[in-house]
């Protein structure tokens, strides 16, 4: 039996309590209520991953919902310290939290989320899953420091633009994925590459949302990429001339044939992407269809 989209939302729900209580914790208490809008909302993708993949695998509900709560705190620590970087002043369709708290601000909750998220997954089944997050988490500071320090204003070339989209974005998505496999070493493996393939298409499209999309629709600050020089999919695919859509479309094939030995989990992956994965990313790749056609 799949889990309906009522499980999916009840259980999404749960995990924002999860974050809720812990800011409850913190010396941040008092305001934790305001804060779960900044820790956790948004597409929660890999929430949702974690969820359909968890439920067809028989993860306990208890170990899903402390570790897609510690995912999202880890994804939201991202945003607030990104945003600050790149002074992008909209998310979400509102302020961003530094324009309203100060860029300290942000960044301090960030550091904060981190290290919640850090606890939660050391308490979830004795720690089982702290060396993947320690060895992920380790690839998604690598390459925003890589992007940021040293290929700035660099020539772009596809290669490097797939490799920083893989550990900046793909990390923290095979880790959900990886988590929702359970004890079974073998489908874990499967989850974390397959996990690698989806984050890596998602980060590409978004690349390509930040150089063609609408503001609007988008809720966030666009532009910013091109503003400081990254080296994206938006920069790279025409110096190389790759067709974006289509690495993205193979990417997302690959992480489904990554799991036919499981056909359960391969039939809840598959609509992960239909239900979730897939219309965020085409909505991300809109305005690009358009220019290019």
């Amino acid at each position: 039996m799949k889990p309906d989209e009522k499980y999916i939302e009840a259980a999404i729900a749960g995990v924002r309590r999860v974050v809720a209580d812990r800011l409850r914790g913190t010396s941040l208490g008092a305001v934790a209520d305001d804060l779960v809008n900044v820790a956790a909302s948004g597409k929660m993708l890999r929430v949702r991953l974690m969820f359909r993949i968890g439920f067809a695998q028989g993860v306990s509900m208890e170990t899903l919902t402390m570790v897609a709560a510690a995912v999202e705190m880890l994804h939201a620590a991202s945003l607030l310290h990104d945003d600050v970087i790149d002074g992008a002043v909209l998310r979400r369709a509102v302020p961003s939290f530094w324009v309203s708290k100060g860029a300290s601000g942000a960044i301090l909750l960030g550091d904060l989320l981190v290290c919640q998220a850090y606890k939660l997954v050391n308490e979830s089944e004795s720690g089982r899953l702290m060396t993947m997050l320690i060895k992920l988490t380790n690839e998604v500071c690598d390459a925003e420091v890589e992007q940021e320090l040293l290929l700035k204003g660099k020539p772009a070339d596809w290669p490097t633009c797939v490799s920083i989209a893989r550990r900046k974005t793909g990390a923290l998505f095979a880790f959900a994925a990886y988590a929702a496999g359970g004890g079974d070493s073998k489908l874990s493996q499967a989850l974390l590459d397959a996990g690698y393939a989806a984050g890596t298409a998602y980060q590409l499209a978004d690349d390509i949302l930040d150089a063609y999309g609408d503001e609007d629709f988008a809720g966030k600050t666009l532009g910013s990429d091109a503003v400081s020089s990254k080296i994206t999919a938006a920069s790279a695919w025409r110096a190389d001339g790759v067709d974006p859509l289509a690495n993205i479309g193979d990417l997302l094939l690959d992480s489904g044939k990554k799991l036919v030995a499981w056909p359960d989990v391969a039939d809840a992956w598959g609509e992960y992407l239909e239900k979730d994965l897939s219309p965020v990313i085409d909505s991300f790749l809109v305005n690009f269809n358009v220019r290019m056609a």
